[in-house]
């Protein structure tokens, strides 16, 4: 069951629809119409876990959102407060900058890639 907010004329009416798929199957020349249960989403993929080394801070999602843009990449040296990424989150840019000084030893992230609250994006050296 869906549900919808339509305006019609002005007025708003919340509306509940069922959603039922059929489909015409043929066998040796007859037909039936035959219920098809609607297609679910494939689960995303669990990001893989990251293996953080003694000394090594990772860089952690703040929050769900897009990548949008990365800054660095695997061997860069930063400073911390460099901005490593962009973050887009509730149509934000958020500047994600690194918590230490180091070397990137791992970007765990890419353009246009979501993330999950607690997700490693990066590790620094």
């Amino acid at each position: 069951m869906r549900k919808f907010r339509v305006t019609v004329n002005g007025v708003t009416y919340n509306v509940k629809v069922q959603e039922e798929i059929k489909s015409v199957a043929a066998v040796a020349g007859s037909q039936a119409v035959v219920p098809v249960a609607p297609a679910v989403a494939a689960p995303s993929p669990a990001a893989a876990p990251v293996d953080i080394a003694a000394g090594d801070t990772a860089v952690k999602a703040p929050m769900p959102g897009k990548v949008t843009k990365v800054l660095v990449k695997k061997g860069d040296r930063v400073k911390k407060g460099d901005v490593l990424l962009i973050l887009e989150a509730m149509k934000m840019q958020n500047e994600i900058t690194s918590p230490a000084s180091g070397c990137v030893k791992l970007m765990n992230i890419a353009n246009g890639q979501g993330v999950k609250p607690g997700e490693v994006m990066a590790v620094i050296g």
